[in-house]
């Protein structure tokens, strides 16, 4: 471990091997396209599908009132809500399921959708979250009959008394109302499967792009009604999916349906349109953050109040019935705050369904922007540097293992000192200085600091669950006689680098050549049961789990090693990869002999073969933290941010592939710039989604990011975590936007601005400097 070793599965990719959903073709493999709604709430008063079946090439259509007859219309959500697989009753969003279309190619399935005629019933609409909440707003979930407003949960966390008082004690309060624009993961592979219903074996195998393809199978054989044995998921390459490959989609549910029905292979792979309209979205919080602090700008207290959007069913990402704010109670992070309490509703509207976690536990992401941006509010009430702010308040080094007032057990780490490297790396009294010089100049330069800890590795049997299935994960391990291994594993790369990674796990631990071993994913008959990956838990748990069996085998091992030197267990001790007797380098035996061994001269007292399997629970959560530092220029004339510089100091623990962990950092802070500065979906008031292809919803690219990353590096181990991991890919998409948009209000402070919203478009800064005078030229 912690060799930067190039990843064993680019060589596929890189020679375009790899093998995507969309890839696959099946001997009598038909096609299909989904009908979508273009009103964002209407009732249906009836569905006419005969010209469609009249369509030569079409073999069925299925509506939501067919699927109905057979007790499939709803589905379970990951929230635990229930959401339409196609419409029975109305259309609760632009873009919702309507019909299925199935023919022979998917030009023709495509063609047949304007075949289809939908009586629509316009209803109210609503898309501004906090109309949900009016007395007057229309039902969105009338279909429960429970439901007497468009409110899903209300909660709160944290000791509300203590706050108060904190908050009448303080010297200075600050108030800020901000808003976490909806967002996109934007995969660059689309969603998709192909069902393939055999019915000589009455099995079912679905090829499906999900980071949980065991959760998958058990979903899929509850909504079905297939025994899960029946059943087989199979997540091949996957082209990222940043949360949005977690949740179950109705067109998945579809494909099954029509090759049961069919009897034969059945495809479905989205657009780009449909990707951005329909699947799960993240974000979309109206927050207002509150702190009070003494005059010295020691935190006595933090307040929360958030409004959180759901869409039209709640398929929010939450790991567990008590957190319906997924981990957003992390939000006093890396502040030793003696007081915090939080409050939140969660509402339905008529947008798409989701809130899952894009590149963050479980809103985490919005808890650290909401406690950053507030910091630097408090920092110009008080006149105070932010970086000073911050360094009051971050949690002293030595009060690890640290017991937050919301109730979390942090797992160490040297805040200082992350703080101190990044300036450090930004030379920050010269950028000081640099921003003098250049507001004397005319021009507009903002420096932003962001300070984080982000919690990650769900989760503890006893705290969390997706739908009810508890988040352990696991590994299985098998060593061969000639010493090579296969290791099995229950999360699901979506291009992570687990071949690698894992690799370098079991090769740590038994000395085999990361080389030599083989790791299996993605296939549910072929692999230990395991919750998947998303919210950093593939290393914090599945890697765990790893080093585990790999620690269980190492243990037969010893005993293998000491019956073939005929020495006693205790004498024996593990060194560079092998067995040794204590004080004698020459009685020795190496892995490869003592798998050997294992299947032709084992110790009598000891099954043969050298395998095991490890389901591991971890005992907590995981607590990477880390120090950004973000520098921008503000073009006068057009209003354009530019990005000139980009520091960024994670600690994740013990690194197992520092290549790979740099490569992580690079691609989530590209992430979090283009959350900041560009990306965004939006609704007129008709509900008409507004950015349904990469022309209105907008990524980063190379020309929007710094030419060079300054990333920077302290290693704390966990203690959580048997190999003092702690998971990092989605430190940067936590800690970066606040750190962009933190820089960009510095820069406007001079004109009095003190917070805008994301993002942080041309458009916007534009108008906020003619507003304030400022002459283009």
């Amino acid at each position: 471990m912690g060799d930067r070793m190039p990843r064993k599965e680019d060589g596929r990719f890189v020679r375009g091997r790899g093998k995507y959903v969309d890839d696959l073709q099946l001997p009598g493999m038909l096609h299909s396209a989904i009908l979508r709604s273009p009103f964002a709430h209407a009732k249906i008063n009836g569905i006419d599908v005969s010209a469609a079946l009249e369509h030569p090439k079409v073999r069925t259509v299925i509506t939501g009132k067919d699927l109905e007859e057979q007790g499939l219309a709803w589905m379970p959500t990951i929230a635990g809500d229930t959401q339409a697989v196609l419409a029975t009753d109305k259309v609760r969003f632009q873009g919702q399921e309507v019909a299925f279309v199935v023919a022979d190619d998917r030009y023709s399935a495509q063609d047949a959708l304007e075949l289809i005629e939908v009586d629509y019933e316009p209803l109210p609409v609503i898309v501004d979250t906090p109309k949900a909440l009016d007395a007057d707003a229309p039902i969105i979930r009338d279909d429960k009959a429970e439901q007497a407003n468009n409110v899903i949960f209300e909660w709160e966390h944290g000791d509300k008394e203590a706050t108060e008082r904190a908050f009448q004690e303080a010297d200075v309060t600050v108030r800020q109302e901000m808003i976490y624009p909806r967002v996109h993961p934007a995969p660059m592979e689309t969603c998709g499967a192909v069902a393939d219903y055999d019915v000589s074996t009455g099995k079912m195998t679905l090829w499906v792009t999900s980071q949980a393809p065991h959760a998958h199978r058990t979903l899929a054989a509850i909504v079905t009604g297939l025994s899960e044995h029946q059943i087989r998921v199979i997540s091949p390459d996957i082209g990222g999916g940043f949360g949005n490959k977690v949740p179950i989609y109705p067109g998945y549910v579809c494909v099954a349906v029509a090759s049961l029905v069919l009897h034969r292979p059945v495809k479905w792979m989205e657009s780009r349109a449909e990707n951005l309209m329909s699947t799960s979205f993240a974000r979309d919080y109206h927050m207002v953050g509150e702190i009070a602090a003494n005059k010295d700008g020691n935190i006595l207290g933090i307040r929360v109040d958030v409004l959180s959007d759901h869409g039209a069913f709640n398929a929010h990402a939450q790991p567990g019935d008590i957190w319906p704010m997924g981990f957003f109670a992390i939000f006093p992070s890396c502040y030793d705050a003696p007081a915090a309490y939080a409050e939140a509703t969660g509402v339905y509207s008529n947008k798409a369904p989701g809130g899952i976690a894009y590149r963050c536990s479980f809103r985490v992401t919005e808890a650290i922007y909401l406690m950053e941006r507030t910091m630097d509010v408090l920092a110009d009430e008080l006149g105070m540097d932010p970086v000073e702010l911050r360094r009051r308040n971050l949690i002293p080094a030595e009060k690890q293992p640290y017991e937050s007032v919301m109730g979390w057990t942090y797992d160490g780490g040297d805040y200082h000192a992350a703080l101190d490297e990044a300036l450090r790396i930004a030379d920050y009294q010269a950028l000081l200085e640099e921003q003098k010089e250049a507001r004397e100049q005319g021009t507009i330069m903002g420096i932003g600091i962001s300070t984080f800890t982000e919690i990650v590795g769900a989760g503890p049997k006893e705290k969390c669950h997706i739908a009810g299935l508890k988040m352990f994960d696991s590994a299985e391990l098998r060593v061969h006689p000639t010493g090579k291994a296969v290791l099995k594993i229950g999360v699901q790369s979506q291009g992570q680098g687990h071949e690698t990674t894992f690799a370098q796990i079991v090769a740590g631990e038994l000395g085999i050549p990361a080389e030599d071993v083989e790791v299996h994913h993605g296939d549910t008959d072929h692999t230990p049961y395991g919750l998947g990956t998303y919210g950093s838990r593939s290393t914090p748990v599945g890697g765990a789990a790893a080093a585990v069996v790999s620690r269980k085998i190492r243990a037969k091992a010893k005993k293998i090693a000491a019956h073939l030197l005929e020495a006693a267990e205790d004498d024996l001790e593990w060194v560079d990869g092998g067995f040794q007797v204590k004080g004698s380098s020459s009685q020795r035996k190496e892995m490869d002999e003592i798998a050997f061994a294992a299947y032709t001269n084992m110790p009598p007292d000891q099954e043969a073969g050298l395998e095991g399997v490890a389901y591991y629970d971890p005992p907590e959560m995981t607590y990477p933290f880390g120090a950004y530092v973000c520098v921008v220029e503000i073009d006068k004339g057009t209003g354009q941010v530019e990005v000139k510089r980009f520091i960024a100091v994670d600690d994740c623990g013990v690194r197992i592939n520092p290549m790979i962990v740099e490569g992580q950092i690079h691609g989530g802070l590209a992430q979090g710039i283009g959350t900041a500065l560009m990306e965004v979906i939006q609704f007129d008031e008709e509900g008409n989604h507004l950015n349904s292809n990469f022309m209105d919803y907008l990524i980063p690219t190379s020309m929007e990011v710094p030419k060079e990353w300054e990333t920077g590096v302290t290693v704390t181990p966990s203690t959580h975590h048997p190999l003092g991991a702690r998971g990092v890919a989605e430190s940067p998409t936590v800690g970066s936007p606040a750190a962009v948009v933190n820089a960009v209000v510095d820069a406007l402070s001079p004109y009095g601005v003190r917070h805008v919203d994301m993002p942080l478009t041309p458009a916007k800064i534009w108008g906020i400097l003619r507003e304030n005078g400022v002459e283009p030229f």
